[in-house]
Order: structure tokens, then sequence, then C-alpha cells
């Protein structure tokens, strides 16, 4: 292996293993030594690929949005479906990952937006930018089904996706409150009424 390859491995082992902790423990609570020490790597290379804990956090939250975009291109393009089925897909695997107590899959900006986007500007432009990314998806998505007809809107595709993921999220959070999917079954039920889809 290429000493760029092992470069790119070790920064992505670092990035993979912090994001469990934090997706576990939030972003000030997790010390650099408690991930250092379970991804097994020296104080010294972290600082080879990270000038601080705040560059960090930010490619973290980079390289999360990187993954999470990827996976909903993939569902937003699936084969043999419906502009609103792959919607749906999105929503559903949205209430199966975070309605479970199980922090793994948990949404990294879910649970870092309120702790850390008053705490560094690069962390709040982050994730800006992945929230943005999502939305227009969700826009693109949500024009494609109203054109073939699958789905019908009200408002702008654009004003929808971004009240959908706000709903979303807002379900995420209550759903933490509560310790209950109530707030995901809400949700769903809104999105499908928004969508013009038939109730379930």
């Amino acid at each position: 292996m290429s000493q760029g390859h092992e470069t790119i491995d070790v920064r992505q082992h670092i990035l993979h293993t912090a994001t469990t902790i934090m997706a576990a423990k939030g972003f000030s609570a997790v010390g650099l030594n408690e991930i250092l020490v379970s991804a097994q790597v020296p104080k010294g290379s972290f600082y080879h690929y990270f000038g601080s804990k705040d560059a960090f956090g930010e490619a973290i939250l980079k390289d999360y949005f990187e993954d999470y975009l990827a996976d909903l291109d993939a569902t937003l393009t699936a084969a043999d479906k419906t502009q609103a089925e792959r919607l749906m897909t999105y929503f559903a695997g949205w209430r199966e990952t975070q309605g479970s107590f199980d922090h793994q899959g948990k949404c990294l900006a879910v649970k870092l937006a309120a702790e850390v986007s008053d705490l560094s500007e690069a962390m709040r432009l982050a994730l800006k930018a992945g929230a943005a990314g999502i939305v227009d998806r969700l826009t693109g998505a949500i024009a494609a089904g109203v054109a073939e007809g699958s789905l019908s809107v009200e408002d702008a595709p654009a004003s929808t996706a971004e009240n959908l993921y706000q709903t979303w999220l807002g379900a995420s959070l209550m759903a933490k409150i509560e310790r209950s999917p109530a707030p995901f079954d809400a949700a769903m039920a809104a999105t499908r009424r928004t969508l013009n889809l038939p109730a379930r």
C-alpha cells in the first residue's frame, strides 16, 4: 500500500472512530485522548492530520455528510420505484435509524447541531452545508415526483423539502426527549399528507 493510501486510511479511521463516539456522547464531552485510545493512534498522528479539535470537528461533519449524501443519492435513484416510493423509503429509514436507542447509525447533525453551532463557526457552516445538500436532493426528488405524477404538493418543491426536513429534525429531537417513536409516527403521517399520499 502506498503512503498516500495509508494517510487516507489513518485519517478516515480516526474520523469514523470519532463519529461513533460523538454520536453517543456529543462533541464537548469527548476528549481527544478517548478518541485516540479507541482508534489506537498516537497523538502526534492526530495533529499531523488535524490542526485542532475545532478543525477535527469540521472534518468529522464534512466526512459524515459526504457519506450521508451518497446514501441519500442511492435511495433517491433506486431502480423500479416511483419517486414517491423513494422518498418514503428515505423517511422510513430515518425513522428506523433515529428511532432506535442504539447510538450506532444516529444522525450526527441531530446530535451536534444545538451543541456546536454556538461553539464553532466552522462546524456550524459544515452543518449548514450538509443540511442544504439534503434539502436540495429532497427538492429534486419532490419535483421529479410531481412531474411523474406519483405525488403532488401545494407549495413549491423547495419550500416543501425544507419543511419536511425541519419536521423530521424536530421529530428526532422530540423522540429523544420522549423516549418514544410517537414523534416519528406523527412526522410520517404529516409527510404523507404533505405529499398527498394515501394514509397508512
